[in-house]
């Protein structure tokens, strides 16, 4: 803490979109824990007895002053702003000053805190108000634990009016797991009536995080991306932080895991959850969703946290360009490169193969070699006319033909969606009214000929010279958008599976595909390639045994 602890200014107080933010046993997790994160702490260990509306908190940070101490818990007394102009340079997670107080009003409050260069420890109790009513010294290693005791306890009402004890204890997990995203460094132990519950690990980032919460995943089925990325009106990058669930290894049946944080914080951003989900829309089965974590690191003055008393809903600065910004790193993402190969990134069914083919024994594996940034993918042969066996320099590829002429087809068509007169109508019978409106809103000219006989005079460029163009043009006055429309006819331009293709044919197809938005999966979300990675392979064939042992000598 750069000050101590002091009450704010009534012109400060006014400025602040204050309000009762202490509903619940997850809300005082919620304060508290933040409260720890601002005191630089490390390891936070959180401590529940629902039954008792008990939570306690001890963390490792910079603990307190007795002097600070005494202060801690009055109204609007905060040791991280000072004045008006401190309301828009805000880097820390707490700053009203009202969480201590609201807690002392609904609670039994007890603070022990040591400050890391003190020898002195000390505990204070709190009345309602929020001043101390007993003080005396403890023995506790540097840090501060805040224990919060019969919650609400003259506040019958609240009580009644709170979910289940069992769905409060959900929302502290999902509460902790929201917070550790944003703060991957800290290790976290968390105890539900004296046993413990769960822990999280620190990790260098939140891929190795991730999988500890939702436990479906695993650190290969995620690419991570941090970028610094310009900020409008302001000299110094921001970052973006990306944790992306490859399309062609996990998606969900809900959008939940759609998660935004901004400078250490998860919040509510509709408009670039929006994007997000737009962005990777193409990617996926029908009705999926993605996994995403994104983290905006950010200029304080681009943010203003006083849109909700919970600070979950804010007000960003210039929306527009974060979206863009958004946008672009998704499609690096998903790009093919460098980074996005390698061991940990094999297929799961691979892998399960692998395994069951291992013989008990040792050997060696040789390391994956270094890929070059420039990474190319070589043609080799044809599998049954559908697969295109490929060559990269960290292992083998099989790419189904189809799918992947699907997605150029389909990426060219996002570029240039061309329209062309047709030399002879395409006749269409029996159409209603919705599908004739369905083909006019997606550009194409149609008219009466008949009766219950319609006539088509343009076509996209891609089913013109088609002998089935009527037949394609029937199906897009089945429904959907023009993106929808777009995979239609891109699914039925591609090269069909049973095709023999040239190994010029082969390779022209994979630079094409390699060099598409999102090479992983087609429109339709179908993963494009199956991956056999050379450690894989030199598992498989065990090429690295010890040289004697093999041999049974």
């Amino acid at each position: 803490m750069t000050f101590g602890i002091q009450t704010l200014p009534i012109e400060v107080v006014h400025l602040i979109a204050a309000g009762e933010v202490i509903d619940s046993l997850a809300a005082v997790v919620r304060e508290l824990v933040e409260n720890a994160i601002d005191a630089g702490a490390t390891r936070i260990v959180i401590s529940v007895w629902a039954q008792q509306w008990r939570v306690r908190v001890s963390d490792n940070g910079c603990g307190m002053k007795l002097e600070d101490l005494k202060q801690a818990a009055t109204a609007h007394s905060t040791s991280k702003i000072r004045n008006c102009e401190d309301l828009w340079q805000i880097n820390s997670l707490g700053f009203r000053g009202e969480a201590l107080h609201s807690l002392a009003q609904l609670a039994d409050l007890e603070v022990l805190s040591r400050g890391q260069t003190s020898d002195e420890a000390w505990r204070v109790t709190y009345c309602p108000q929020g001043e101390p009513i007993e003080i005396e010294t403890v023995a506790i290693a540097p840090g501060t634990v805040v224990t919060v005791d019969n919650l609400f306890g003259t506040w019958w009402e609240r009580r009644e009016g709170l979910p289940t004890l069992a769905q409060q204890t959900k929302a502290i997990q999902t509460t902790i797991g929201q917070i550790a995203l944003c703060h991957p460094q800290i290790t976290w132990v968390v105890w539900l009536d004296d046993r413990q519950w769960f822990a999280l690990s620190p990790g260098v980032g939140t891929q190795q995080l991730l999988p500890q919460i939702v436990r479906q995943l695993r650190v290969g089925d995620l690419q991570q991306l941090k970028v610094e990325v310009p900020q409008l009106g302001v000299e110094n990058l921001g970052l973006l932080q990306l944790v992306l669930g490859l399309p062609d290894r996990c998606h969900r049946h809900r959008p939940d895991w759609v998660k935004v944080a901004v400078n250490g914080r998860m919040v509510k951003l509709p408009e670039i959850e929006q994007i997000i989900l737009a962005t990777t829309a193409k990617t996926l089965p029908r009705d999926r969703y993605p996994v995403c974590f994104l983290h905006l690191k950010i200029s304080p003055n681009q943010v203003n946290w006083n849109r909700h008393p919970a600070k979950t809903e804010i007000y960003l600065n210039n929306l527009t360009h974060w979206q863009e910004q958004v946008s672009q790193a998704i499609e690096q993402v998903l790009r093919l490169n460098s980074d996005t190969l390698g061991e940990q990134v094999n297929n799961a069914r691979v892998g399960k193969v692998i395994k069951a083919a291992e013989a008990q024994g040792t050997y060696g594996v040789k390391p994956v070699p270094q890929i070059e940034a420039s990474f190319s993918l070589k043609a080799v042969s044809q599998v049954h006319n559908t697969y295109i066996m490929v060559e990269h320099p960290g292992g083998l590829w099989l790419v189904e033909q189809h799918i992947a002429h699907e997605r150029v087809l389909y990426d060219q068509l996002l570029t240039n969606w061309k329209l062309v007169k047709l030399e002879t109508p395409a006749i269409l019978n029996n159409l209603s009214t919705v599908q004739t409106l369905q083909l006019e809103r997606i550009g194409l000219e149609i008219e009466p000929f008949g009766d219950n006989v319609w006539a088509v005079r343009n076509a996209p460029a891609l089913l013109v010279e088609r002998e089935d163009c009527a037949e394609a043009l029937l199906e897009l006055s089945l429904g959907g958008d023009l993106q929808t429309a777009q995979v239609a006819v891109a699914c039925r331009s591609a090269i069909r599976n049973g095709t023999t293709l040239s190994l010029e044919q082969m390779q022209t197809l994979l630079d094409q595909w390699q060099r598409t938005r999102n090479p992983r999966t087609c429109p339709h979300g179908r993963p494009i390639y199956l991956s056999l990675e050379e450690t894989a392979l030199s598992r498989f064939f065990r090429r690295h045994w010890v040289v004697g042992k093999s041999h049974g000598i």
